[in-house]
């Protein structure tokens, strides 16, 4: 189907939804060097005011990649909610967005409606969308998961304590971990990006990160973000692995790209829910996503960074994951070139996954040969506490010095959470209590020389 817009007695064109959507996104690099974005300001403008005016229903006939090419696509159609679609299904793009940032959008009609939304609705309204609307919204959702404790809910902030280490040394992640601990961070994952993907290397640090948790009784889950057939190998060794991870992308050859597919995801989700090791809940997936992975793999089929980003979490939302979260500077300046656009970037990420249901977290990261400063990161973390993001990254002074990026630090998560009244989970925030790290104001208490965390270090 074709769409135009008229402005100043000139007509743009658009031949399909996919070109509409390309051509409505705020420019970004990835776009560009795609060959997909808008001519200039006056094209997307256009683009924008045709957009708004889209029918949502043509979202479900005009599909931006073919049903019979794409997994993604078959997965986003059979599994729309036609019931939960119902109230907004006579709306444009346009009016939903009205709708969102009005009263009568609250938080339980929001959770009802996310079913029937699909990931190129979400993408459509959010290129109509200032930052402060993107905020507003992402806001009034409330996605709660839980596993050993409870991520999500109102008021709180989550973390994932991120130990990288260059050779994965047990010492030197400890270090990290005590480091994490000891300024209240770890309540949404330990995680740890292995530095090799052998499944001997993985199931010594699933051990060590085990017998951590056990020993101390803390009330959080662990990840070694490995390759899901590496997990799957594991899970048969009964290895104590509490949420399996996987990097995936909004196009079935991205996926590919990643060496996985709907029918591996699903086939480690099962193996996960059998090792039953959740205490509170079972959302046992751990999903990472970014703008421009499906560009970077060259199977982006046309159609844009953001809608592709969308796209993903369709695929995420099947798997009913504990944690997602876009890693939305890693990739580079190729993608998203500076500050200004990491953090656009990051806002719609978090409000596409949101509004889809999804418990949102954000990498707030970018690299050193992007045009991107920690001051930029900064505004973004407290653009993000605002709007209700589940969880950050607590990094040793934000530099992982493992995947070479600049990140968030533990100094950071104080920050946040002081200037914005958040706390921890509550199930962590009770443990940190207890341990006398933190006070019931949120203020890190003096630790003790004698700390029995301190002696881990030596152990």
């Amino acid at each position: 189907m074709a769409y135009r817009y008229t402005i100043q007695q000139h007509t743009y064109h658009f031949n399909t939804l996919r070109e509409l959507l390309a051509k409505a996104g705020p420019f970004r690099s990835g776009d560009a060097l795609a060959g997909v974005a808008a001519a200039d300001y006056k094209e997307r403008v256009a683009a924008q005011l045709a957009l708004a005016d889209v029918p949502l229903t043509n979202f479900l006939t005009e599909h931006v990649i073919p049903y019979e090419q794409d997994e993604v696509t078959r997965l986003i159609i059979d599994s729309h909610n036609a019931q939960a679609f119902a109230p907004v299904a006579h709306f444009t793009t346009g009016q939903l967005r009205n709708w969102l940032l009005s009263d009568e959008a609250t938080p339980a009609g929001l959770r009802q409606l996310a079913p029937g939304l699909t990931p190129e609705m979400v993408a459509a309204v959010s290129k109509l969308m200032r930052n402060q609307d993107l905020i507003s919204v992402a806001r009034k959702c409330e996605v709660v998961t839980k596993f050993r404790n409870t991520i999500g809910l109102k008021g709180r902030l989550s973390v994932r304590l991120q130990p990288n280490h260059p050779t994965d040394d047990p010492k030197g992640i400890a270090a990290s971990i005590v480091d994490g601990l000891l300024y209240g961070s770890g309540d949404a994952v330990i995680g740890i990006n292995p530095a090799t993907d052998s499944p001997a290397h993985v199931q010594m640090l699933l051990h060590m990160l085990d017998s951590i948790i056990q020993r101390f009784e803390i009330p959080t889950q662990s990840c070694i973000l490995s390759h899901v057939t590496t997990s799957l190998q594991l899970v048969q060794q009964k290895a104590p692995i509490d949420l399996v991870f996987q990097s995936i992308g909004g196009t079935e050859k991205t996926n590919k790209s990643f060496g996985i597919d709907l029918a591996l995801l699903q086939e480690a989700y099962e193996a996960a829910l059998s090792l039953q090791r959740g205490t509170l809940g079972n959302n046992v997936m751990y999903f990472e996503t970014g703008q421009g992975s499906s560009l970077s793999a060259n199977a982006h089929e046309g159609v844009d960074q953001q809608t592709c980003e969308a796209r993903a979490y369709a695929v995420a939302r099947k798997f009913s994951p504990l944690l997602v979260n876009t890693v939305v500077g890693f990739i580079g300046p190729e993608y998203l070139f500076d500050g200004k656009q990491i953090i656009r970037a990051a806002l719609e990420d978090h409000f596409c996954g949101k509004l889809l249901g999804l418990p949102m977290g954000v990498d707030v990261c970018y690299t050193n040969h992007a045009e991107a400063d920690q001051d930029d990161m900064d505004n973004l973390l407290t653009l993000l506490g605002v709007a209700g993001c589940n969880y950050i990254m607590g990094i040793p002074g934000a530099d992982d010095i493992m995947l070479n990026y600049q990140s968030t630090s533990f100094h950071d998560v104080l920050y946040v959470r002081r200037v914005l009244g958040l706390k921890p989970a509550p199930e962590f925030e009770q443990w940190l209590l207890k341990q006398g790290i933190m006070n019931e104001e949120g203020t890190l208490l003096p630790v003790q020389d004698k700390h029995k965390l301190l002696q881990l270090m030596n152990s």
